[in-house]
């Protein structure tokens, strides 16, 4: 016999969308997936039949999807009552897109989708029940209780998916007592608050249960309140009567509600939901479009399990042949790139593509080596494309190595062109290749020509809020192109090879593929960011910024691997002693002790009660609940160690513990794991297409999250020095975002401040209370600087508060009188917000663009949260802008000579606001002098640039 699943369409929706909060986006369309993700997974789960219930006689032969169809006027349960379902939320603002891309996915693969207006899902699955289960057994995709009616011995049953439960009508009875047409007078009886269906005060499913199956029927509970009779034979006693009696007037009404329509109008044809007929082969692309690169092997399986063995069962017969061969072709083959490749191995066909290269208009290239960092990297090999469709791969080191030319040969006869200014050359990530070219030997230049580009930055200006950028992702999203995963040649995991060791005859149509799809990708985007007027911006600013990261990247810092182990030995002798502090404040207030990084412990000594059976604990009222208990987070420990009536001292213990325990693994062993063998040196990558508002990221490592708001943490920086006759130099812009707001805004009260020089912050608490610059007491600066740095975050009454230490109220009113003060401000926040609107993004100073997707939610915290982005990515992203320029003109300054001061100066690192520079001692204070001028020349404001500088061995002691 058949089995027909049907399920239960928005109630999967919405129990994906809540199972995955975390949000998740597809990186070639942006759009919002948790919910798709979620929904697709329960799916695949289903046709793979991985579950027992799945087997045997309950394998799916048969797929169908019910779904509510409201209507106009809702549903005929909102006619008879009105108020039916009027307690449900509005459904979240990036649920819809998403159920109109799984209705998409489902229509794709040919599911069955049936709806019938003015009734809801689990009508249409009443009626296509009925329909079918005489001749094939029906089950429903889901837990839903109102579907319980439903169930027919052998014939219809639930499943719920997520837990593998299946639910039948024996189980029914034996957890109830009742048979399933009953289930309809127990949910009257007890009423639903999800609906909004009335029911009897104080009843709950269980005593519904037990008083349909004592009585048989809603009626007979109905007539034995209703009937006038001694109390003595009264059946239903006390409040319990009371209450059916005062509501049975409306018991019909909610049966009504309650009850299934078996005659809805819709229809099914079994042949039409046939799994054997589905197309699934049209969701492969729609997954690599999404991202959902867990499921494509579990789809590949169960494509190759449908000819013969029940999916996910796949033999070793079956393995390469049958209908999967159609689409991935043999299991044991790679899928060949899609071009005209070749590979250059002989110096006749070097010389020919050199000559090539120099006639060329424009030429993409792309570099493959032996390690994903380029300062590690050696290189393999260099591809090259000049017509869309053509490439070619020049190998330098490979398996096949006496079959190609060398590294000498090779970069030999292509330096010339490689170098040449002139000559205009495209890439993605080019920072990348030209560390790696540097590292052989050959200086890559060309990029900032009229022609040149990167593409990976081009894609960034004109979606920034795109989840990625690599070629693979714009690939598929613009030109509809699935390239060759590099995971397909070189493995993962611990059997994952270099690129250096796979076979030519592979690693060369890949490389080629590389190039070829840079050139296709520039040619779309050129015109694009010319269209949105970013033309400029890519061409003055990002594209030289390539080339001065680049730089810093090269020069990488100086660090002493002995500093950093004494912090460690000094910091770990202190560990020890805060857990021996810790444990005797632990067996002195609880009698034990625990594993102080486990928060499940230290949870339950915080806050166990003192008479605990098995882990006594000293009884504090727990401040915050999460999943696993109660939390013991920063924030809940900092409250704990401030209140005074909390005499332990363990929060403010393990706060400091956790403190330094954090620095010794995250910073003092990882630092000196990340300096780099050859140079001594940290190597870190600053990365500018990872923000979205302009601002430049770090990582491996992230030398901008070593912290510096305690003594401890700036001890780190002690660590990174000048070599021997030579000093560090920092640069920091001074309160920068403040001044680029009074720009923008221009506020005559904060321009006026910055234009005297004043302490901005006193200045700001002295308009706000209307005192004396003298006058401003330490908690007026306090509460003004906290606006001054959170205004364009949308700092709020209550955030203030929490930094202050005030109420609620006081701190509301230093904001409205910051506002009344500062009215310029408040106009230019507006009209950051009202310009998302009208064009959905924003633009900083240089015309960066960010999109604001969210301005016109109508989720409440949505739109509030996509205001405060609007206003922050305009001030930031120009403070991001500044910067950039800053560093452009100092790099360029530093490579031509020509500045005397800057001879034989490094620029190292870009953190935040601030540059690091290397100078020899000699020129070291004119060097300061002249960066700190063209930093400050590098924007000209409405109001004073202020650059702070410093000088020392180290970059501690420059501050």
């Amino acid at each position: 016999m058949p089995t027909l699943y049907l399920i239960d369409g928005y109630a999967q929706f919405f129990r994906a969308y809540h199972a995955i909060r975390t949000p998740m986006t597809s990186p070639v369309t942006g759009e919002p997936t948790n919910m798709t993700f979620g929904f697709v997974g329960m799916l695949l789960r289903l046709l793979r039949a991985e579950d027992e219930h799945l087997r045997g006689a309950g394998e799916p032969t048969h797929l169908a999807v019910a779904l509510d169809v409201s209507g106009d006027r809702g549903t005929f349960r909102s006619e008879i009552y009105p108020k039916y379902k009027a307690t449900r939320d509005e459904p979240p603002e990036d649920l819809a897109p998403q159920v109109e891309r799984a209705l998409a996915l489902l229509e794709a693969i040919g599911v069955p989708v049936v709806g019938a207006e003015g009734y809801e899902a689990d009508d249409v699955i009443a009626a296509l029940s009925d329909a079918h289960k005489r001749r094939a057994r029906v089950r429903f995709v889901s837990k839903d209780k109102d579907l319980k009616q439903l169930l027919d011995p052998g014939r219809v049953e639930m499943y719920d998916i997520h837990t593998g439960h299946l639910i039948t009508a024996a189980e029914l009875a034996e957890e109830t007592g009742l048979e399933p047409p009953q289930v309809v007078d127990m949910l009257a009886l007890m009423g639903d608050n999800v609906d909004n269906v009335p029911g009897v005060a104080g009843v709950g499913p269980k005593t519904a249960a037990q008083l349909i199956a004592e009585f048989g029927s809603l009626d007979a509970v109905i007539a034995e309140v209703l009937e006038d009779k001694p109390k003595k034979d009264w059946k239903i006693k006390g409040k319990r009567r009371e209450n059916i009696a005062a509501f049975a007037e409306h018991l019909p009404r909610s049966r009504e509600l309650v009850t299934l329509r078996h005659d809805t109008p819709c229809e099914l044809e079994l042949d039409a939901a046939a799994i054997a007929s589905l197309d699934l082969a049209k969701l492969m692309p729609i997954l690599k479009e999404l991202g959902f690169n867990r499921y494509q092997d579990e789809l590949k399986e169960l494509i190759d399990g449908t000819r013969g063995a029940r999916a996910g069962t796949k033999t070793k017969e079956s393995k390469g042949t049958g209908f999967a061969d159609s689409l991935f072709g043999p299991e044991t083959t790679l899928r060949e790139a899609e071009g005209d490749y070749e590979t250059v191995t002989t110096s006749q066909h070097l010389d020919e593509l050199v000559e090539r290269l120099a006639s060329a208009e424009v030429f993409a290239v792309d570099t493959e080596t032996t390690h994903i960092r380029a300062m590690r990297a050696d290189l393999a090999g260099l591809s090259f494309s000049i017509e869309a469709g053509k490439a070619c791969y020049v190998p330098i080191r490979s398996p096949d190595a006496e079959n190609h030319l060398d590294e000498g040969a090779v970069l030999d006869a292509l330096r010339p062109v490689l170098e040449d200014e002139s000559k205009p050359k495209l890439g993605h990530n080019l920072k990348y290749d030209i560390l790696a070219l540097r590292r052989a030997g050959v200086e890559l230049r060309g990029l900032c020509h009229e022609r040149g580009g990167d593409s990976m930055v081009a894609s960034y200006l004109i979606d920034a809020s795109r989840s990625s950028h690599s070629m693979d992702a714009l690939a598929l999203a613009l030109l509809g192109r699935e390239n060759v995963p590099i995971k397909d040649l070189i493995g993962t995991g611990k059997k994952q090879i270099r690129f250096d060791e796979v076979a030519l005859d592979k690693a060369a149509p890949y490389a080629a593929e590389d190039a070829d799809v840079t050139l296709q990708l520039a040619q779309i985007m050129h015109p694009q960011l010319k269209a949105m007027r970013l033309e400029e911006l890519y061409r003055d600013v990002e594209l030289p910024l390539v080339e001065a990261l680049a730089e810093l990247e090269w020069n990488g810092i100086l660090v002493d691997p002995d500093e950093l182990d004494a912090q460690r030995d000094r910091l770990e002798a202190e560990i020890e002693t805060l857990r021996a502090q810790i444990d005797e404040a632990a067996l002195a207030a609880a009698d034990r002790t625990i594993d102080i990084d486990s928060p499940k412990q230290l949870s339950g000594l915080l806050f166990h009660k003192p008479d605990h059976e098995e882990e006594p604990g000293l009884g504090i009222k727990p401040l915050k609940k999460i999943k696993t208990g109660y939390s013991t987070d920063a924030e809940v420990l900092q409250k704990l160690a401030d209140d005074a009536a909390i005499e332990t001292p363990i929060p403010g213990l393990i706060l400091e513990y956790r403190q330094l325990a954090k620095l010794v693994s995250t910073y003092l062993a990882a630092l000196k794991d990340e300096i780099h063998p050859e140079t001594e040196r940290i190597h870190a990558s600053f990365n500018q297409t990872v923000a979205a508002t302009g601002r430049l990221s770090s990582s491996d490592p992230n030398l901008q999250n070593i912290p510096i708001r305690t003594d401890l943490g700036r001890e780190i920086r002690r660590a990174f020095v000048a070599p021997e006759g030579h000093t560090l130099i920092t640069a920091d812009y001074s309160q920068i975002e403040l001044r680029i707001l009074a720009h923008l805004s221009q506020d005559p009260g904060l321009c006026a401040a910055f234009e005297r020089g004043e302490d901005i912050h006193r200045a700001v608490a002295a308009q706000v209370h209307g005192v004396g610059l003298g006058d401003v007491t330490r908690e007026q600066r306090a509460g003004a600087k906290m606006v001054n740095f959170g205004i364009v975050y949308g700092i709020t009454a209550f955030g203030l508060a929490r930094r202050l230490g005030v109420s609620n109220t006081e701190a509301d009113e230093i904001i409205t009188g910051y506002k009344k003060k500062f009215a310029g401000i408040t106009t230019f926040l507006e009209e950051c917000i009202a310009f998302a609107k009208k064009h959905g993004y924003v633009e900083t100073m240089l015309r960066r663009r960010r999109p604001i997707p969210e301005i016109e939610a109508r989720n409440p915290a949505r739109r509030s949260l996509a205001e405060r982005m609007a206003i922050n990515s305009v001030v930031q992203g120009s403070a991001a802008d500044l910067i950039k320029l800053a560093m452009i003109d100092l790099h360029r300054r530093i490579k031509g000579g020509e500045d005397a001061p800057l001879a034989g100066v490094k620029m190292l690192l870009q953190i935040h606001d601030e540059l690091v520079f290397e100078a020899p001692d000699d020129i070291a204070g004119a060097a300061r002098t002249l960066i700190v001028d063209r930093m400050e020349r590098a924007m000209e404001l409405r109001v004073p640039v202020v650059v702070d500088s410093g000088v020392g061995p180290n970059w501690f002691e420059t501050k």
